[in-house]
């Protein structure tokens, strides 16, 4: 039995328990379907060989050494992580097309007693539809860009404020990666067609008719690329833009990158690769601080030296003013609180145009 994908609404209500990957994990790991687990029926390896017999010797025994490997991988699963399935389970078989992989993994299941379906088209049906969404035709979006210089608490505000209901997409969160030049995070960034698989699921589950709340980035967030559906619908996005005294940014940034500061010297590292933009000297002068522990008058250092200088560019190349501006005191999760009817209310008025 084959299951058509329409849309990618359709992956909220699939009927299946469980949605197993079939290729190599390679092709896992450059992107996949939502929540599926990797199973391969041939290994990078295996693939690799009966992909070369196939093209450079003989189509037929590359189909029957390509069978053994999988009736032996199949083996392999049916005894692990798939030894606890009862008679119920249902599960949802994928593969690059559709084809010979998923089709070979779903027959033995469906022999066993299991109600294993196909993905027709397997991941490429997946993808075009990403691909569509993103790339082919002007997002059906009402964003509002929420702006502010690094160390605004942008990033907890939109948290903040999906709390409250409101629609929001945060494009670090998905990309794995604060935005700035010391931005990375722990598990490093997904690949760039994992990231826009993620974008487009996320932008699927959105009512068009309701504002969306989105980070002001730039194309980039960090090595991935935003899409250019998405990237166009923010351009022409109102912004609201919040500010802090650099003070209180210097010790948000020092709480948000905890992470980064337990390791001094990753630090250090990153550092140098703002040596072209800010000169030796400076960052030598930022590297001592890193060293010593000084993290709050780093972080102050590089708000005034770098990142706030950074952004001054960017927004009189832009010519784009805010519609509204939001100034807080503090930063700390009850002033962000106290602030957030006030903040409510700008993205309202500029949601409204």
């Amino acid at each position: 039995m084959h299951l058509t994908l329409n849309s990618l609404d359709d992956l909220a209500r699939l009927p299946a328990d469980t949605v197993i990957d079939a290729r190599s994990p390679a092709e896992f790991a450059e992107d996949h379907l939502p929540g599926a687990m990797n199973l391969p029926s041939l290994s990078d390896a295996e693939r690799a060989e009966v992909g070369t017999i196939y093209v450079r010797q003989d189509r037929f025994l590359a189909r029957k050494i390509g069978a053994a490997h999988v009736a032996r991988n199949v083996a392999r699963h049916l005894e692990g992580p798939l030894r606890d399935k009862d008679g119920g389970w249902r599960p949802l078989v994928y593969c690059w097309r559709g084809g010979q992989r998923s089709g070979a993994f779903a027959s033995i299941l469906q022999q066993i007693g299991w109600r294993a379906r196909v993905l027709d088209g397997g991941y490429r049906a997946y993808r075009r539809l990403v691909v569509r969404l993103l790339y082919d035709r002007p997002l059906d979006l009402r964003p509002v860009l929420l702006d502010g210089n690094t160390g605004t608490a942008k990033t907890r505000l939109l948290a903040l404020l999906a709390d409250r209901g409101w629609q929001v997409v945060d494009l670090e969160g998905l990309a794995n990666h604060r935005g700035s030049a010391l931005g990375a995070m722990p598990g490093g960034q997904p690949t760039q067609k994992l990231f826009e698989g993620r974008i487009a699921q996320a932008l699927a589950r959105l009512d068009p008719a309701r504002p969306v709340v989105i980070e002001a980035e730039s194309n980039k967030v960090g090595q991935r690329i935003v899409p250019p559906a998405l990237w166009q619908a923010m351009r022409a996005a109102p912004l609201v833009e919040v500010r802090a005294p650099a003070s209180e940014r210097a010790c948000y940034l020092a709480r948000a990158y905890a992470d980064v500061t337990e390791a001094p010297e990753r630090l250090v590292g990153r550092l140098d690769a703002l040596r072209k933009l800010q000169g030796h000297a400076r960052v030598d002068a930022w590297q001592a601080m890193a060293r010593a522990g000084d993290y709050t008058e780093l972080a102050h250092a590089l708000i005034r030296d770098h990142y706030d200088p950074g952004y001054a560019r960017v927004r009189r190349r832009q010519g784009k003013p805010p519609v509204a501006r939001i100034d807080l005191d503090a930063l700390d999760d009850a002033t962000l609180a106290t602030a957030l009817p006030r903040l409510e209310t700008a993205l309202h008025d500029a949601a409204k145009g």
